[in-house]
């Protein structure tokens, strides 16, 4: 029997959105980003569209990440449970790179013909050296969705290893009741080797199988003891497709880390026996096309 896999070339992205394969944001294209802030901020957010804040770092603007790990992390200093981060996607426009301190246009980007400001990751302009981006005009930014804390943590963190997880996995109606007969099986191949790939990322799954009519797509929702866990961080890495041979059960591909292009995690199980069936949901629905476009006039 032939098991659908996940292929190495992910889903489509929104259309104009790019996967991340450059440091910096490129002149003119678009990105997703994160904006970390409280739930009733986020709510204020949906209603009336970004606004800039008065200052900052590098002046006024509204202050994003492509950085999942970094946004989460706001606001700083308020209770975790009331955290989320708004997932959005950016049409940057002329970027300009400040990467140190004091550097002479920080806050004068705009008035010279920028629309974006980037602050390169490992640098010393931010504690957590992480990558950091400032829009001038609210008008560039269209919201997608809002991730709610745990959502964030999980999905930012390594699985840590003999822990159990949900996660999830989208196939055809049809392959869905085989497999609750079944059981799942090995795919013969795939970015990973063989296994069985998952995600803790619902939205991820939903766009499973690539190019099959959305109707007849479920997601089978599962829990996973995911055994020793083997981080693959990079293409070509050395245990990209041995990790099972070198004592891991399963490997795991962070977030927007390069190799795939929606930069969203994913998951391969060796054996299909850590894997329990809790049940078929239907797809997180993930609009193709943003509806509305958040900003100001």
């Amino acid at each position: 029997m032939s098991w659908l896999q996940w292929a190495e070339k992910d889903f489509v992205l929104p259309p104009g959105v790019i996967p991340l394969l450059t440091p910096q944001p490129d002149d003119h294209q678009t990105y997703i980003m994160y904006h970390g802030t409280s739930r009733a901020c986020a709510q204020q957010i949906l209603c009336t569209g970004f606004r800039q804040s008065e200052d900052g770092m590098l002046g006024r603007g509204v202050y994003l990440s492509r950085d999942l790990q970094k946004a989460s992390r706001y606001p700083i200093n308020h209770p975790e449970e009331d955290k989320v981060v708004i997932k959005v996607m950016v049409n940057v426009g002329k970027v300009k790179a400040i990467n140190q301190k004091n550097h002479p246009m920080q806050k004068t980007w705009h008035q010279n013909q920028y629309d974006t400001a980037w602050v390169p990751p490992g640098n010393r302009m931010v504690p957590s050296g992480l990558e950091e981006n400032c829009v001038w005009d609210p008008r560039r930014i269209r919201i997608i969705d809002v991730l709610p804390p745990g959502v964030i943590r999980l999905l930012t963190l390594q699985p840590n290893d003999h822990r159990t997880y949900i996660m999830y996995h989208g196939t055809t109606r049809a392959r869905a009741q085989q497999i609750l007969r079944t059981g799942f099986h090995q795919s013969k191949d795939g970015m990973l080797g063989p296994g069985v790939y998952l995600s803790r990322d619902l939205q991820k799954a939903s766009h499973y199988p690539i190019d099959h009519p959305e109707e007849d797509r479920v997601v089978i929702v599962v829990k996973v003891n995911v055994g020793k866990v083997k981080a693959i961080n990079y293409q070509t890495h050395p245990l990209q497709k041995t990790w099972h041979y070198h004592g891991f059960d399963t490997a795991w591909v962070p977030p927007n880390c390069g190799m795939v292009q929606s930069g969203l995690e994913e998951n391969c199980v060796w054996d299909p026996r850590r894997i329990e069936i809790i049940r078929l949901i239907k797809p997180k629905a993930v609009p193709a096309h943003p509806g509305y476009s958040h900003g100001y006039m």
